[in-house]
């Protein structure tokens, strides 16, 4: 004769769907039917794709050698947009961080499991706050929030003098949705160390001598560039620093849209910090009719909320493009740093 089952050894029921995601993962705040130019956009995604497996090569191998042999067809492939299943391995190739990751086998483990860090009761603190709607981040103390915490935990122990800053925690979650905790680690070196590009580290040491270098070169852009809306900010005792600064300490990853966010760190992984400035002056020159009729107040509101025309990527990005920053970055810089009393230049652009 068969046991009778207890309520412990019953099949379970059925799952309750969880909330609707988009194609990135984060909550849903409205549901839309697929449609027709989904297809469309699927089968030339599909396409793109073709195309950079060719380009990189098995698991990134012919990637140093197309790069050398046709950097013009990279960089516009890059602008464009990496296709997002091969997303993760670019950033790492165009970042620097695999070979970090091949130099230094261990050393991850070895901060995350045997050593302690001074600000890991701040990281518990803010880990809640970083993607709060993506579904990898949401649970409390869940995989995706134990993963965040082992890589700040981690950066924190590996440069004990830049530590942990709050802001780091978007680029950090930003990556893991891309990658292993051991890959975003390194990229998260690769990226304040300056493995290719000039390190980043100075957004977060105490005082954030790059951020305040950063804001005077972008203020000396606006009214370069949009005199007549510098004027306007001047007039109404408006400065970069009241709206600009998570652009920097973040690259766009805090209040942007994810779409192009992801389209900006594309770019800004391979070509450097000048399209944080190029998208940012391309934004203030898209709202530059509507900006600068604007008082104090309706402005504030305004740089901190974007329409959601201006944050289409296929027409800001264009624009950011076709602006050039070299020059006036380059002479804006010594203009700080003589005003600062620096000798001679401590961080790169």
């Amino acid at each position: 004769m068969e046991r009778g089952r207890g309520i412990d050894d019953c099949e379970p029921g059925p799952v309750p769907p969880g909330p609707p995601v988009d194609r990135y993962g984060f909550i849903k705040q409205n549901v839309s039917s697929s449609s027709a130019a989904d297809g469309l956009a699927k089968s030339r995604e599909a396409r793109r794709v073709r195309k950079w497996r060719k380009m990189i090569g098995v698991g990134g191998s012919d990637w140093k050698h197309y790069v050398r042999r046709k950097p013009h067809v990279v960089k516009r492939r890059i602008r464009k947009g990496i296709p997002d299943c091969l997303r993760g391995l670019v950033w790492q190739l165009i970042s620097g961080s695999r070979d970090l990751l091949l130099m230094n086998p261990g050393v991850y483990e070895q901060l995350v499991f045997y050593e302690t860090s001074a600000s890991e009761l701040d990281i518990i603190r803010d880990i809640s706050r970083t993607f709060p709607t993506h579904v990898f981040f949401q649970q409390r103390h869940g995989p995706g929030q134990r993963s965040l915490y082992n890589v700040l935990k981690a950066y924190s122990v590996f440069d004990r003098a830049v530590g942990y800053v709050q802001g780091m925690g978007f680029l950090a979650g930003l990556l893991l949705l891309y990658m292993s905790e051991e890959d975003a680690f390194w990229l998260l070196v690769a990226l304040l160390k300056g493995a290719v590009h000039a390190p980043m580290e100075g957004l977060y040491q105490v005082g954030l001598p790059l951020v305040q270098q950063y804001l005077f070169q972008f203020e000396h852009l606006v009214r370069e560039q949009l005199p007549k809306l510098g004027e306007h900010f001047s007039r109404e005792m408006i400065n970069p620093s009241m709206y600009a600064s998570q652009w920097f300490i973040t690259v766009f990853s805090y209040s942007f849209p994810f779409p192009l966010a992801l389209r900006i760190w594309d770019v800004f992984l391979f070509e450097g910090v000048k399209i944080v400035f190029k998208v940012g002056l391309a934004l203030l020159k898209y709202c530059h009719d509507d900006l600068i009729h604007l008082s104090f107040e309706k402005l504030i509101y305004a740089l901190r909320n974007f329409p959601e025309d201006a944050m289409n990527p296929d027409i800001l990005l264009p624009m950011a493009y076709s602006i050039k920053v070299s020059r006036s970055l380059s002479v804006s810089k010594i203009e700080y740093e003589k005003k600062h009393g620096k000798a001679k230049a401590r961080i790169e652009v």
